[in-house]
């Protein structure tokens, strides 16, 4: 068993290739929680593509690489001069982060959260083997990796992975909450809803060409938008929100559709249940954690009878199964798991 990082204060930091001005669920997770951890008495830095040259990701013109970061990632850790590091992302700051530690003896931590083999195998035919190779690599050079439900720890313990650490979600109760002013107006109801990114590997397509009643709603934006705006006109396609207009997106929803196959949690699944809103999904991973056999919504590999089993969830229910789910019980799992780095 490594040893623990002892109490605060200690200086954190966390490397991401997923970092602001993105918008998704690692980056809201990763700010979350350094934000409870500085609240706690911790100094935390979390270093992004921000801080260096960089490139658009092919096919992401909003995700941003970093070129060659590994001497100015040297000295930003050297001038931090880290308790403890944890490496969150598989990409070029990942990377150069892992070859950093292993050539300075430090111990780290990383998580698991993007089933890259899977997009690599769907876009570019890559045999999944191996990508799982190189992941596995990556991976069992820490001393733990951080992994958001108990299936995917069973999908990653099959590909071979080791020192797996549960480390599950919160979500803001406060921005999150039933109310606010409806923003879809005089569309057909029942409301069907999807935010996230509009993105291929999000299976968008599975949801919008299904046989409903009242209205498709798909709130976020992404590479796919306008193919899947011309693809299917009878949907609403919004954009991004925040600023209180996407909590109550989802608190004036009927449903809410989550397609993907391949997230390894779904922040939104605790975001929509939070403003009282049931979920329809498919049982994988990701659902079947945060749903689990809680009557907040419908799992079912038919996408469709889990959207019209949905609507008769109790509401209420949906909201108070989020409120299971801490933020600050999140960032406390994080800390307990870190390692020192000597």
């Amino acid at each position: 068993m490594p040893e623990r990082l002892p109490g605060p204060p200690q200086r954190i930091l966390i490397v991401s290739d997923a970092w602001k001005p993105q918008v998704n669920g690692v980056v809201r997770t990763l700010e979350t929680v350094a934000n409870e951890l500085r609240a706690g008495g911790d100094t935390v830095e979390v270093v992004g593509p921000d801080r260096f040259r960089s490139i658009a990701m092919p096919g992401y013109p909003e995700i941003r690489l970093a070129i060659a970061p590994k001497r100015r990632l040297a000295k930003i850790i050297d001038d931090f001069g880290p308790c403890a590091i944890h490496v969150s992302t598989e990409g070029p700051l990942g990377w150069a982060a892992r070859s950093l530690c292993l050539r300075l003896g430090f111990g780290f931590t990383t998580s698991f959260h993007t089933m890259f083999p899977e997009y690599l195998h769907a876009r570019t035919g890559i045999p999944r083997s191996w990508s799982w190779a190189v992941m596995r690599s990556f991976h069992a050079a820490g001393q733990g990796v951080f992994v958001a439900t108990r299936s995917l720890g069973r999908t990653l313990e099959g590909h071979g992975f080791r020192n797996l650490v549960a480390w599950s979600r919160g979500v803001d109760l406060e921005r999150f909450k039933p109310g606010g002013a409806d923003p879809y107006g005089d569309l057909p109801r029942p409301i069907f809803l999807y935010a996230g990114r509009v993105a291929v590997e999000k299976n968008i397509a599975a949801f919008l060409e299904l046989d409903l009643p009242g209205t498709k709603v798909v709130v976020g934006d992404g590479p796919q938008r306008a193919a899947l705006e011309k693809q299917f006109p009878e949907a609403v396609f919004t954009g991004y929100r925040d600023n209180g207009v996407l909590a109550a997106s989802y608190a004036h929803a009927d449903v809410f559709v989550f397609p993907s196959r391949t997230d390894t949690f779904g922040l939104v699944l605790l975001e929509a249940l939070a403003t009282g809103t049931p979920v329809a999904a498919y049982p994988v991973t990701g659902p079947i954690d945060v749903i689990a056999d809680v009557p907040v919504g419908a799992l079912d590999e038919d996408l469709r009878a889990a959207c019209l089993r949905a609507l008769g969830a109790d509401r209420a229910a949906c909201r108070r199964h989020a409120e299971t789910f801490s933020w600050a019980a999140c960032a406390a799992r994080f800390r307990a798991a870190l390692v020192p780095v000597r």
